[in-house]
């Protein structure tokens, strides 16, 4: 049950990025053709098109967790035996959950502070576009959650990248 509950959830964050930066594509591509070809553009556009990129950030952070797409350095860790190093990397499983603890806490106060106060261009409160950082970071958490052993194991989704040569694979001849 919890391995379909993980799948749904995976995909319905895919989706959800999917579409924001589907919406996000339209809305910037309609802009730059208002402008340049009849003289105008709309002033929500940009305002909206910051508010997604700011929320696909975070809710995609996750998801790159999962592919071990963010940058880190590991040297350190490769040098030590297996058991030590599956050891750091739970530690700092902890800590960055840790992390995102503060950061939804801190996050959800900006919100609410920020809730009083209106966007310049389509007169919502801020605090709606702020929701993206601790919503952005329970998700984070949750996938680092759910797949945590795979996560100190580094068994990436797509297979485990071994060394500069699964980078560029296919790119040179």
């Amino acid at each position: 049950m919890l391995e379909r509950f993980e799948q749904v959830f995976v995909r319905a964050n895919q989706m959800l990025i999917g579409v924001m930066m589907g919406v996000m594509f339209v809305l910037v591509f309609t802009n730059v053709v208002t402008r340049y070809c009849f003289g105008f553009s709309f002033a929500t556009t940009e305002e909206i098109s910051t508010f997604l990129m700011i929320w696909i950030t975070y809710l995609g952070a996750g998801l790159a967790l999962r592919e071990g797409r963010h940058a880190a350095i590991d040297l350190f860790q490769d040098l030590l035996p297996e058991n030590a190093r599956r050891a750091v990397r739970a530690l700092l499983g902890g800590v960055i959950l840790l992390f995102l603890a503060a950061l939804t806490y801190y996050g959800v106060k900006i919100a609410h502070f920020g809730w009083a106060q209106e966007t310049w261009a389509m007169q919502i409160p801020r605090g709606i576009p702020y929701l993206g950082v601790p919503i952005g970071a329970v998700v984070f958490g949750m996938h680092l959650v759910m797949m945590f052993r795979e996560w100190v194991e580094r068994d990436w989704e797509g297979g485990p990248i071994k060394d500069e040569t699964d980078i560029i694979e296919g790119v040179s001849p």
